[in-house]
């Protein structure tokens, strides 16, 4: 499976994290793009400084992963995201900022993440955008709505508390694994509905 992940500047690094950990696990080819803000959010919640340099923090993220795992800058337009000649299966923005997809949503592109998503609209592909901001505005909601006619996956970075989480790591990994589920991806971070 070959999947783009866009890392843009809301808070929930972790789930990019663990996400970016899942996929490698199930051996998909991933495509990486975080935004300026994202790699400072990235910096922030993760390694706990937000001065660290952008190369330093993208080698951090994606290292323990190996080839598998891809880093392209946002002005990239020849990766092979940004066209839908490109076989790629899914596309994931985690997290999705509210600017992020209101971009979307308008149709405009100003960078890879914007691109990806929009390419993965015309081409009638996989695209899930996991927010995290709340409140929520109308404006906020109509964009969601705006994107989820066009068949995008609106998944919040929102854990449950059915199966009794234990630490920070079983809230992430419940969330990850809904990710995991819409791309098709046999996974187990969280116990299901029912499940002892």
């Amino acid at each position: 499976m070959r999947v783009f992940l866009g890392i843009t500047g809301a808070s929930g690094a972790p789930y990019a994290a663990r996400l970016l950990e899942a996929l490698a696990a199930a051996e998909a080819e991933v495509g990486v793009c975080a935004s300026g803000a994202g790699v400072e959010v990235l910096a922030t919640e993760l390694y706990g400084d937000p001065d660290l340099a952008r190369g330093d923090v993208l080698a951090r993220l994606v290292s323990p992963h190996g080839a598998a795992v891809t880093v392209y800058e946002p002005n990239d337009w020849r990766s092979p995201y940004a066209s839908g000649s490109a076989r790629v299966d899914a596309y994931v923005l985690c997290p999705c900022s509210m600017g992020t997809l209101g971009t979307i949503a308008s149709g405009a592109m100003d960078n890879l993440i914007h691109r990806a998503a929009s390419v993965a609209i015309k081409e009638g592909r996989k695209l899930v955008l996991m927010p995290r901001e709340t409140p929520l505005s109308a404006i906020h909601l109509e964009n969601m709505l705006r994107l989820r006619r066009a068949g995008a996956v609106i998944l919040f970075l929102a854990p449950g508390f059915y199966h009794r989480p234990q630490s920070i790591g079983d809230l992430v990994d419940f969330v990850v694994a809904r990710a995991l589920d819409q791309l098709g991806l046999e996974n187990a971070l969280a116990p299901r509905w029912g499940q002892p």
